[in-house]
């Protein structure tokens, strides 16, 4: 497949060598602090790298990548990071094997995320007589296939592997209307076990989002049998389960207890005690409160409320009804101590809320306070993300076009009426094709993929001008 994506890699939008080597010292003093010190099974991003996600619909229609991202965006807003998409939907890990080099490799990643399993393990043979062999079947194949491709991943030189056991098939949930196949998910649980034992023989990352994920829904079905993290199907997360996802990779990075900042004033004495990722300034303190200037390293995290993509009926924010994201995340702690009676927070004269002396001397999340300027500041990065998404993903349709639907026809790149006319033939016993006809009709044009692509480097140079952190002024005023 043509390299459609070079500009997309080669842009220079973080010339910031001032902000690059801030950023890496404050990375050490986060180490040497113990802002590491949790167990880690994936190691984290680094400046530099181009971070590929190799799998199926789930990754090619969902949004567990980009939500990582977003982390990165606004937990390291000097790092020069690229995520990239490589799902495809319908895949198996033999369709993987086959575009390895056209639609992965091409992205040069340095660590690839590889993930498969709900394809290769079947449907509806489950619910059929033979439902155990047939399983078995699939499994051996799956294994086969994927044996192909770790020879390829073996020969890489300077990428680092993470295996990712795959989101389950939700078996549990009483959806009206849709029997779930009894066994399919407990041969994509053998899957994810030989996937881990790929990752320990050859030394490379594993992160599991199967057994995790099966916990949360069993925890919530117990509520409510209809419950299901998927968009209702068993098998695509909503954005919610997708989150749960990203919350899951990010853990397995070590980010438990990582705090956006860590505030502590003692108004007593007008004394900083704490600053943690952040530098506080200008203390004052007169009869009616305190007040101090307030720069952080970095934003808090932007959670979104709106269904969105294919199918979506959960936005991304529901995802704190299942993990404790905001309490290991997502905490931009503010504890003043020495005051007494209550008093109203303000962030640059914005009123955010009102706490007595003792709850402030507790400490508050201001990344819970939507309205704080940091908080808006992030929801910018998470929007501006959103449509960066938008776009990649029309590049995921359109890769399905070649490599799902072209490539067997023998029209792979073709890019021209021999293609188009491919389509109109098979469309009507293809219902993909005809879906994604008309992307493909535009896309198949180098003029149009360029634009597209610009579109995205202008979200994402964006997106790293205004992710950077700015002064604040915090002031707490006796309520009267």
């Amino acid at each position: 497949m043509e390299m459609y994506f070079r500009a997309y890699l080669t842009d220079n939008r973080y010339n910031h060598i001032t902000y690059m080597k801030r950023f890496f010292i404050a990375i050490a003093a986060a180490m040497l602090s113990g802002a590491f010190a949790f167990a880690q099974s994936v190691i984290p991003f680094t400046n530099g790298d181009r971070a590929v996600y190799l799998g199926d619909s789930i990754t090619d229609g969902g949004h567990y990548h980009s939500y990582i991202w977003l982390y990165y965006m606004t937990r390291f807003p000097y790092m020069d990071l690229t995520v990239v998409n490589a799902g495809i939907g319908g895949n198996t890990a033999s369709d993987m094997y086959e575009r390895l080099d056209g639609d992965v490799f091409i992205h040069e990643p340095t660590v690839l995320m590889v993930t498969f399993g709900m394809n290769d393990t079947g449907y509806m043979e489950y619910n059929q007589e033979g439902a155990e062999k047939y399983g078995e079947k699939r499994y051996r194949e799956a294994c086969d296939n994927f044996d192909k491709i770790e020879k390829r991943l073996l020969a890489l030189d300077n990428v680092h592997i993470v295996m990712v056991g795959g989101s389950p098939y939700d078996e549990t949930a009483q959806i009206e209307g849709n029997v779930a196949f009894k066994g399919k998910n407990a041969v994509m649980d053998r899957i994810v076990a030989y996937q881990k034992a790929a990752a320990e023989r050859n030394g490379w990352d594993f992160v599991d989002f199967s057994k995790p994920l099966v916990e949360v829904s069993a925890k919530m079905q117990a509520e409510d049998p209809s419950f299901t993290l998927t968009m209702g199907d068993r098998i695509h997360p909503d954005n919610d389960g997708h989150m749960v996802m990203a919350y899951l990779f990010l853990k397995a990075q070590g980010f438990a207890g990582r705090k956006v900042a860590d505030i502590e004033v003692d108004a007593a004495t007008s004394n900083v005690v704490k600053s943690e990722n952040c530098a506080i300034s200008d203390v004052q303190k007169d009869r009616k409160g305190i007040s101090f200037s307030y720069l952080a390293e970095s934003l808090p995290y932007p959670l979104d409320t709106v269904a969105r993509g294919f199918g979506a009926h959960r936005g991304q924010a529901g995802a704190l009804k299942m993990v404790p994201f905001m309490e290991e995340m997502n905490q931009e702690t503010l504890k003043v101590t020495g005051l007494e009676g209550k008093y109203n927070l303000y962030i640059d004269d914005q009123l955010l809320g009102s706490w007595d002396g003792k709850n402030l001397a507790e400490g508050i999340n201001m990344a819970e306070l939507t309205w704080s300027p940091q908080y808006q500041q992030a929801l910018q990065v998470m929007y501006l993300n959103e449509w960066r998404w938008e776009i990649e993903r029309s590049f995921r349709d359109f890769a399905w076009m070649q490599f799902g639907f072209l490539k067997p026809l023998g029209c792979l790149d073709n890019n021209d009426r021999r293609a188009v006319e491919a389509i109109d033939r098979h469309k009507a016993e293809n219902i993909w094709a005809g879906i994604h006809r008309d992307t493909y009709a535009r896309l198949m044009y180098e003029e149009v993929r360029d634009t597209r692509i610009a579109e995205m480097n202008m979200l994402t140079d964006k997106i790293y001008q205004i992710n950077k952190p700015v002064e604040h002024r915090i002031s707490l005023r006796l309520s009267l």
